[in-house]
């Protein structure tokens, strides 16, 4: 089955994100489970005053978030609990989640009471900076939140070196890096696919290496957590206008709504290992 469909590149990179909005592990290999990277999106920060999943897509509030990095003190195991995670802040410090008092440090950090947590509330409350409004208009995406963990909506997020060159093109004095995506997965596609090609494999099946198939659902929606400031990558607001300008597209979960995008969502069909230079088929 690998062999059938279109060519759709390699496997760049791999990312898994263990604790929401902050900086993640770069991976060699990765699990694929239904629910998408073994421990991607496992922990997030609670505001223990409103209930509320901490998140950078209100970065009044949680823009803090960006500056931090986490990985799991030892890899994730399937049917294990899942390891702590060690946060590292950005003058070199850290702090591990089953040590000392993290809470009080992440809540000295954000400006707010806050729980470190891998318990996701039954009925989730989560904030995004609506990007299209002209006032500040902030909206609540809990309920498209994946169950069982911190995830916005999808398994997994995937973006492509095309888009990156194209936006690279459109705005040549702004550094477009895939960090500023946060995907999960990178995908090099061959040189003679150029712009925004996954918008065209939405609907679609992507076949990852011998066993990773995934159902490609959505463009991806894009908030201002890719203009944020975070590792060697500063804060550009023409990132996010960049996409207004010329990638808004309509997005069959927000019934139809066109927003800008960049990246596609995919929900596993059938999980597996994949790898950094696996091949990708879009069938």
């Amino acid at each position: 089955m690998a062999s059938q469909g279109t060519n759709g590149g390699t496997v760049k990179a791999l990312w898994r994100y263990p604790v929401k909005s902050m900086a993640g592990a770069k991976l060699d290999e990765a699990l694929v489970t239904e629910g998408g990277i073994l421990g991607d999106r496992a922990y997030a920060v609670i505001d223990r005053t409103s209930g509320r999943v901490g998140s950078a897509k209100t970065p009044k509030k949680w823009a803090g978030l960006m500056a931090l990095a986490a990985d799991f003190v030892e890899p994730p195991e399937p049917g294990a609990p899942l390891p702590p995670v060690r946060i590292v802040w950005p003058d070199g410090t850290a702090s591990v989640s089953d040590g000392g008092d993290p809470d009080a440090r992440l809540s000295e950090t954000l400006g707010r009471p806050v729980t470190l947590t891998t318990e996701r509330p039954e009925a989730p409350s989560l904030e995004r900076l609506d990007p299209l409004a002209a006032d500040e208009t902030i909206v609540d995406i809990g309920e498209l939140m994946m169950a069982g963990r911190f995830s916005d909506y999808a398994a997994l997020h995937l973006i492509t070196t095309a888009t990156m060159a194209r936006l690279a093109e459109l705005r040549p004095d702004s550094k477009f890096s895939a960090r500023r995506f946060r995907p999960n997965v990178t995908i090099a596609t061959p040189e003679d696919q150029t712009g925004f090609v996954e918008n065209d494999w939405v609907g679609r099946e992507v076949a990852i290496g011998d066993e990773v198939r995934l159902r490609i659902s959505d463009p991806t929606p894009r908030c201002s957590v890719p203009t944020l400031a975070q590792e060697n990558l500063e804060k550009d607001p023409q990132v996010l206008r960049t996409l207004v300008e010329h990638n808004t597209l309509p997005v069959p979960v927000l019934d139809g709504e066109s927003l800008p995008c960049a990246g596609v969502y995919g929900f596993v069909i059938q999980g597996g290992t994949v790898k950094r230079g696996d091949a990708v088929r879009v069938v």
